[in-house]
């Protein structure tokens, strides 16, 4: 469902510009947390036509208005990070769809469109990179030198287009991760990178990677934020935040998580999901509990679960 100011108030602002004192760079860009991120693209452009197969980053430049206005929803729910409609953006993903030499035009695009909104309302631009779907090598014909030109062209593209940090998300391998890191680094050094893995299969990676590993493994490459998205739903999302946060120790590290809004479900000829706002306010004061500084929400989700998310946090304070 679209979202307007008339059938919403305003999710409470907690956003202020000031320094944190802290090493982490993403919490001095961020300043208070927590900090709410906002939620699903995908799926929300599907219902808004986009067809099935097709690119959802060709619509950076084919249909600007719709991403805008799905930006905007979210920043009017509370959401203080924007995601850009990068997440196939890499050429690898964009090869599969007879747009590879649109790469960097449709990642530049998607960038400027958030820019735009967060301006308006005084929040924060995550350039968005997701998997190439291509295995690295031994298991794949990837090579690692490849995955990291294709992340730095990517997020190089997203960086002129006005990201502020780099959210390297979905991730399944943790060689993938690393070159991603790789490549952000080479191609914009001086944004904060987050970087979540999906734990969807006996919370573990597909690849195997235990919440527990990934915490150790994506703190060693001295990223500001580690995290899980998608995945099966709020209630394992939290068994995974709990090891993730029992992971964390010490480290200077903030910790992330956007979990889908539990599992679909067949509803006349589409889908929906089984977790409303209200269920995703409780497992954002949930995550909050753990230590969890940045709460979002991933596929099946809308502003009004951003909306009651922020709600939530602020009331908690």
């Amino acid at each position: 469902g679209s979202l307007d100011d008339a059938t919403m108030p305003p999710a409470p602002s907690i956003y202020r510009r000031f320094p944190a004192v802290s090493a982490n760079r993403l919490h001095n860009l961020l300043g208070d947390l927590p900090v709410v991120i906002d939620g699903g693209y995908g799926w929300l452009m599907g219902d808004r036509g986009l067809p099935p197969g097709e690119a959802a980053e060709r619509w950076n430049v084919d249909h600007p208005d719709v991403i805008t206005a799905l930006h905007e929803e979210y920043a009017v729910a509370g959401a203080r990070i924007l995601t850009t409609n990068t997440f196939g953006g890499s050429r690898a993903r964009l090869t599969a769809n007879g747009l590879a030499d649109r790469t960097v035009e449709l990642n530049r695009a998607g960038a400027r469109l958030a820019r735009a909104v967060a301006d308006r309302h005084h929040v924060f631009v995550a350039g968005n990179v997701g998997p190439t779907g291509e295995l690295l090598e031994p298991l794949g014909t990837l090579t690692e030198t490849d995955a990291v030109e294709m992340f730095a062209e990517q997020v190089a593209a997203l960086r002129e287009g006005g990201a502020d940090l780099v959210l390297i998300e979905t991730m399944s391998d943790l060689a993938e991760v690393a070159a991603a890191v790789e490549g952000s680094r080479q191609a914009a050094p001086e944004l904060p990178i987050v970087a979540t893995m999906s734990f969807d299969t006996n919370l573990r990676t597909m690849m195997g990677v235990t919440p527990r590993a990934a915490v150790g493994a994506l703190a060693a490459l001295e990223i500001e934020a580690v995290g899980a998205n998608c995945g099966r739903g709020p209630e394992e999302m939290i068994q995974i935040a709990t090891e993730m946060a029992q992971a964390r120790g010490d480290a200077d590290v903030l910790l992330a998580a956007q979990s889908n809004a539990g599992l679909p479900q067949v509803a006349g000829d589409g889908f929906v999901y089984d977790v409303d706002p209200a269920g995703m306010a409780e497992h954002g004061a949930q995550l909050r509990a753990l230590g969890f500084e940045l709460v979002g929400s991933c596929c099946g989700s809308s502003a009004e679960h951003t909306h009651a998310i922020a709600e939530r946090l602020a009331a908690e304070g």
